[in-house]
């Protein structure tokens, strides 16, 4: 054994957080080394050379972002940032939660422009580092009207609803959406909320004001709107985009069908119109197991045909939001020691605290399932890219922990609301809802041709906040050197695929792919920890998936056979303790952990600011399908409930970390084998639902 001492972060006393790696290093005469090398891999890792980040986006050219300072449209890709999920007053539910921000605030907002906020006080809100694009989702169901209850000269201001949302009260509104809720669930609009005229009306409006905003070159918006089913509390809503300045002539809600299949068919409609089209689901974590099935929605078990519609309409998932985080639960991937990530959303939404299956409910599993359902039917239904957003229905999309201001409305509008631990209309108390996500998208230009369509192409990544870059590209001969040469992605993309894509055939000499990643921090938050591949596939029928660490920072070593162990010393500033922490064989000790938790401060000590690899699967086997993607990992920061806790004068709540590791996940790269070496089971349990059976 190797003993090593750390001393834990202060305020982390609590015993429970050791399998969260919130240390501080104290290895002595580290010297961090540009190159490092794994004697575990065939490749070598490499770490570029730390480099100073000003403030705000990066301007000039990186390793992975070269040609970022021409003004024309880049053949390599540029990356630009932004928010595919977002509501404004327009969404029924976000307006009887007090939200009376408009469409016109969220995509201001998202310029990087002071907004006052329409609850909590009043007080003005701004994004530090500003995006790129913006789709405004506004639910379908009731889109537009609920602001007309506040007009006398609507027919909705007679309304029983009209009358609970004028008087303001918290209960007042609760008792509002619960009439609107209680008429969805009979298949009806509430009494007075059925003129199709008034929503195709809000509709074009909606539709005007996106093109207003839509700025080729500096700031792009998309047409789009959330189907929102959810059928016993069961999430599965999708958010429905469009690539064209025209738009369908009316959405498609519940209210016209909950079956995912109708919508499909609804899009299809729109396609043949001349409306490209696509949808991304989201909260997979909330949909009892339905976001992934092995059935459709009428009971019966999938098939070709059905996946590849599925695969036609459904390009991306939405890995995090504001519900928490959809790639991995620590119950599903038990060795993954990141795994337990804003999991505090538990229960199925609306049904007073009932916890839902999980099993087919997270991204990693899906994309492991697909591989399987490839090798069994030969289609994949879960071939998506990865994005992440907000589901904030404050028209904010407030992704940065230190400018975190609440998500719902007047529920969760202050500090002391959101750290009260009261519950709220989403069925959760706010202390457990994350920041806002961002999205990535590699496009030649910021248009929103481009940006649809590199959606589409799933050249993206999704983040739990900063705006960390990703690059990922695989292929079977790339050079060791491949990421030191100064033509990296010109040769990456010429001798491979990009995130997102498929690997070509195995060349015959070939013996396993190669993976070269690159990732660069968020100038405004915390540097890197580490950069993993994660790899899944199926074995005699059963779902497998393995964590490789590929490039880390502060030369760090894997612990050896025997493991390693570490003395940890946590302080809260008066009180001392010590424990030990066994590292196993092969694994990483903790980057450590700067976070000053009374002060919610920490510095940028530890950690690199960008990190690389070349990479080769010492696994591979080519008679398996298999998926491969890409998780990046920050040092520890303080969470947005620590910036508040500081604020208000008090600890920070215990029922959530005081302190998180930020991240980023690149859409997968997939391998499939040639028919002549696949290997296929007899049977396929791990497709198989024995509950249901």
């Amino acid at each position: 054994m190797v003993f090593t001492d750390l001393v834990l972060a202060r305020g982390e006393q609590d015993g429970k957080q050791l399998s969260n790696p919130v240390l501080l290093l104290m290895r002595s005469k580290i010297v961090r080394r540009k190159i490092m090398r794994s004697k575990a891999r065939a490749l070598p890792v490499s770490i570029l050379p730390s480099v100073l980040i000003a403030a705000g986006a990066p301007a000039a050219d990186f390793a992975g972002e070269p040609g970022r300072e021409s003004s024309a449209a880049s053949p390599l890709n540029n990356v630009y940032f932004g928010e595919q999920h977002l509501h404004t007053q327009d969404s029924a539910d976000a307006f009887a939660m007090g939200t009376r921000n408009t469409q016109d605030d969220a995509y201001n907002f998202c310029k990087g422009k002071a907004i006052k906020k329409s609850t909590g006080g009043g007080y003005t809100v701004q994004k530090k580092t500003p995006y790129d694009w913006c789709a405004v989702t506004d639910h379908a169901l009731l889109m537009g009207l609920l602001p007309k209850t506040l007009d006398e000269s609507s027919p909705l201001y007679k309304t029983k609803i009209a009358e609970l949302i004028r008087s303001g009260t918290p209960k007042d509104m609760d008792a509002a959406f619960g009439l609107m809720m209680a008429a969805i669930q009979e298949g009806h609009p509430p009494a007075g909320f059925d003129d199709m005229a008034l929503q195709r009306t809000a509709w074009a409006n909606k539709k005007e004001n996106t093109n207003k905003h839509n700025d080729p070159g500096k700031f792009t918006t998309l047409i789009a709107f959330e189907w929102t089913s959810i059928p016993y509390g069961q999430n599965l809503h999708r958010n429905v985009f469009f690539r064209d300045d025209v738009g369908p002539d009316m959405v498609y809600s519940t209210l016209d069908s909950d079956r995912a299949e109708d919508l499909w068919t609804y899009m299809d409609v729109q396609r043949a119109a001349g409306h490209e089209v696509f949808a991304i689901p989201h909260n997979s974590n909330v949909s009892n197991s339905l976001m992934f099935p092995t059935v459709n929605s009428y009971g019966l078990p999938i098939d070709k045909a059905w996946i590849a519609r599925r695969a036609k309409h459904e390009v991306a998932v939405e890995i995090l939001q504001t519900k928490g985080q959809s790639d991995a639960h620590p119950a599903l991937s038990p060795n993954d020691e990141f795994a337990d990530f804003e999991t505090g959303f538990k229960h199925m939404l609306g049904t007073g605290g009932v916890v839902g299956n999980i099993d087919r409910s997270y991204v990693r599993n899906a994309l492991i399932d697909g591989v399987g359902w490839q090798e069994h039917l030969g289609a994949n239904p879960h071939k998506f890219g990865i994005v992440a957003g907000a589901d904030a229905h404050t028209a904010f999309s407030d992704n940065e922990e230190f400018n975190y201001t609440g998500v719902h409305g007047i529920n969760d509008a202050t500090p002391k609301a959101r750290l009260s631990g009261a519950g709220q209309t989403a069925g959760e108390a706010a202390i457990v809802f994350g920041t806002p996500g961002a999205t990535g998208v590699w496009a030649p230009e910021n248009t929103r041709t481009e940006i649809f369509d590199a959606i589409k192409r799933k050249e993206t990544f999704g983040t739990s906040g900063p705006l960390i870059r990703v690059r990922f590209f695989g292929g079977w001969g790339y050079d060791e050197d491949l990421i030191q040469d100064k033509d990296f992605v010109k040769k990456a993309y010429a001798g491979g695929v990009p995130m997102g894509g498929d690997l070509p055939p195995k060349p015959k000499r070939a013996k396993a792919p190669t993976f070269a990643v690159w990732a660069l921090k968020d100038p405004d938050s915390g540097n890197l920890d580490r950069i993993q591949i994660i790899k899944g596939w199926y074995k005699n029928g059963y779902p497998w998936e393995r964590i490789y660490d590929v490039a880390w920072s502060d030369g760090r070593k894997p612990a050896g056979p025997g493991g390693e162990v570490v003395k940890i010393v946590s302080t809260d500033g008066v009180h001392v303790s010590t424990n030990y922490h066994t590292v196993p064989p092969g694994k990483l000790p903790p980057v450590g952990n700067t976070v000053d938790v009374k002060n919610a401060s920490y510095t940028n000590t530890i950690g690199d600011t960008q990190l690389s690899a070349v990479w080769t699967d010492p696994d591979f086997d080519p008679s398996q399908h298999a998926v491969y993607y890409v998780r990046v990992l920050e040092i520890p920061t303080p969470r947005w409930s620590t910036y508040d806790a500081k604020a208000l004068g008090i600890p920070p709540p215990a029922m959530v970390p005081a302190t998180i590791q930020e991240r980023a996940w690149a859409s997968p790269i997939w391998y499939t084998p040639d028919p002549s070496v696949a290997k296929k089971a007899p049977s396929y349990p791990g497709l198989r639902d024995y509950l249901s059976e």
